[in-house]
């Protein structure tokens, strides 16, 4: 067991994700421990910063919220997690948790791409137009019926 200076949380350091370029409007925060809401299903993950534990995400798994879901990456960021497989890639939406569903979002134009082999990370916009930066938890559960 490790302990980030200033974390009070013990970890693996195998368990960390590092994101080199940080995420978008949090670029100094480089390593992230993905902890499960629940033990059982890595589906809703808590991306808890250990560099300030006051700083941390709701990450869902997008594949379950849209069986449609399909990002195109751009050739660089295989390169950047140095991904030899596409299979070794993991991906995840932030989601902006209101007071209901209706106030609910979650952001499918900007994933995040996991290297479970590295575990290298990167936030990245995708070019197609097809997903939204705002997308309601509310409509998605419509969309599924």
């Amino acid at each position: 067991m490790m302990e980030e200076r200033g974390s009070s949380f013990p970890f693996e350091k195998e368990e960390l994700i590092s994101f080199e370029e940080g995420l978008f409007g949090f670029e100094n925060y480089k390593h992230f421990l993905p902890l499960p809401i629940t033990e059982d299903s890595d589906a809703v993950l808590n991306l808890l910063s250990v560099e300030d534990e006051s700083l941390s995400f709701i990450i869902m798994n997008p594949f379950l919220l849209m069986n449609d879901y399909a990002p195109r990456l751009p050739d660089d960021i295989y390169h950047k997690l140095e991904a030899e497989d596409e299979a070794d890639l993991s991906f995840y939406v932030i989601c902006v948790v209101g007071d209901s569903p209706e106030d609910s979002t979650v952001n499918f134009k900007c994933p995040i791409v996991v290297n479970t082999v590295s575990r290298k990370a990167v936030q990245v916009i995708l070019e197609s137009d097809t997903y939204c930066f705002r997308h309601t938890l509310k409509d998605i559960g419509k969309e599924e019926v």
